[in-house]
């Protein structure tokens, strides 16, 4: 039996549906109305609307205040943080973030590719009294955060141009001077620099590695500079040391 023939004789044609839908959904962050779907689909307007409201009954898909335009919700994301890959991924570096942040005394976020965006999916706080931080889920942009350019600019060019093709309805062109910033971090192998969103954080950003070399994951650590002192009078770390450290904690994180 050929594998066309098998893929005809163990056909679920409204799983088939939701499916189609949930994977065109993926590729519009803005959503699609339901004859957006039905045209693009080429189905019927009545297998297209049962299908999307088990999808929203489901909590897969949302469906908009004025009713007629349907986005996926974060429930697949929390599925696939969930599956043992990204689960074993958070499990082995959270400790490791944890010690980060209580050895330099700032916090720090672990952050995958998303469809169209970075994510991220862990984070560890400062043990000080204040800090900045970013929510777990939070989606970043890859040309204008450190960490998106940094999982960007460390991929091989035809993955790069896959996750900024992602997202169809925006452009996929890099400004020169983000070509620029790619490059660097190309050649550095992490990324060093003024935060794009906050004035007064430099944003270190350094690549979690597979087995096989390839880029999966980032940390990202937003340094806030300390101008007094710790217990006893001792100096905090200053950026060359958090960078330094945020090197080892990813290569003890890499190749898991």
């Amino acid at each position: 039996m050929t594998k066309d023939s098998k893929d005809q004789l163990y056909r679920a044609p409204a799983l088939d549906k939701g499916l189609d839908i949930i994977e065109l959904l993926a590729l519009q962050p803005r959503g699609m109305t339901r004859a957006e779907i039905v045209k693009t689909l080429g189905k019927s307007q009545s297998e297209i609307y049962r299908m999307l409201e088990r999808l929203v009954a489901r909590n897969y898909v949302s469906r908009s205040f004025e009713g007629d335009r349907y986005a996926l919700t974060m429930k697949l994301f929390h599925l696939a943080t969930a599956y043992p890959p990204m689960r074993r991924l958070v499990a082995h570096v959270q400790p490791l973030m944890d010690e980060f942040a209580g050895k330099s005394i700032q916090a720090i976020h672990l952050v995958v590719a998303d469809i169209g965006n970075a994510r991220v999916v862990a984070r560890a706080s400062s043990p000080a009294p204040w800090e900045f931080r970013l929510r777990v889920g939070a989606s970043l942009a890859y040309l204008s955060t450190s960490s998106g350019q940094t999982l960007l600019a460390l991929q091989d060019e035809d993955e790069a141009t896959q996750m900024l093709q992602a997202k169809p309805d925006e452009s996929t062109t890099v400004p020169a001077e983000i070509k620029k910033e790619l490059a660097t971090i190309r050649k550095n192998g992490y990324r060093i620099g003024a935060s794009q969103q906050l004035v007064g954080v430099t944003d270190i950003s350094v690549p979690i590695k597979s087995a096989n070399d390839r880029t999966v994951a980032v940390l990202t650590c937003p340094f806030l500079p300390r101008i007094d002192k710790g217990a006893a009078g001792t100096e905090f770390m200053n950026m060359e040391e958090v960078l330094a450290l945020l090197l080892e904690t990813a290569k003890l994180s890499s190749a898991v």
